[in-house]
């Protein structure tokens, strides 16, 4: 089973976050971060992923160290649960539409971080969240998974769209990049023997 569970625990906050990558897009989401909260409720429906989050934060402050934790947490969640990456696909792709916004997102579960980000995000804030945090969010979410991924923003001036777009797009690219290649199922996806 393909699951994880991760606590973190910091000055700045305390989190606990279970992931299931062979789930059904059933979540439980609660950062005290209102936008955050729909973004990873979208990024579990979209991915296909059961996840269940709780995080104390010292949002009093402001949002910054609840999202880049989440981010830090989200991406042990996935290299725990994929262990080895024996048999995963370990590329995924999509270009993703949001309205007038359109988003391209490319993953490889190569085992290097490295997040490539290319989003130009109009608005400072949506609501009360600062939209730079999305940045942070992917950083911390690469660096602890192991992913190259490149994310564009191909059009679109709506901060909101632009942003929901992207939690989408990595999502269904994570999906596809995690399923089990049946030709491969017990082969680890690369000439190296490792990732």
């Amino acid at each position: 089973m393909r699951k994880a569970e991760i606590k973190r625990k910091t000055a700045e906050t305390d989190i606990c976050l279970t992931i299931d990558l062979d789930g059904s897009g059933v979540s439980h989401v609660d950062t005290g971060c209102g936008f955050l909260n729909h973004m990873l409720t979208l990024f579990a429906k979209h991915g296909r992923f059961d996840l269940d989050v709780t995080c104390h934060g010292d949002t009093d402050v402001d949002d910054h160290h609840t999202v880049e934790d989440i981010g830090i947490a989200l991406g042990d969640a996935f290299a725990q649960a994929l262990g080895e990456k024996r048999g995963i696909v370990r590329y995924g792709d999509i270009t993703l539409p949001m309205d007038e916004a359109l988003i391209l997102a490319a993953v490889d579960i190569s085992g290097r971080p490295c997040l490539c980000y290319g989003l130009e995000i109009p608005t400072e804030k949506v609501g009360t969240f600062d939209t730079e945090l999305t940045e942070e969010f992917y950083q911390g979410l690469t660096r602890r998974a192991g992913l190259t991924l490149h994310i564009r923003q191909l059009a679109g001036t709506n901060s909101h769209h632009i942003i929901e777009g992207t939690f989408k797009a990595v999502a269904r690219a994570l999906r596809a990049a995690v399923a089990i290649d049946a030709a491969y199922a017990d082969e680890i996806p690369s000439t190296k023997g490792v990732l």
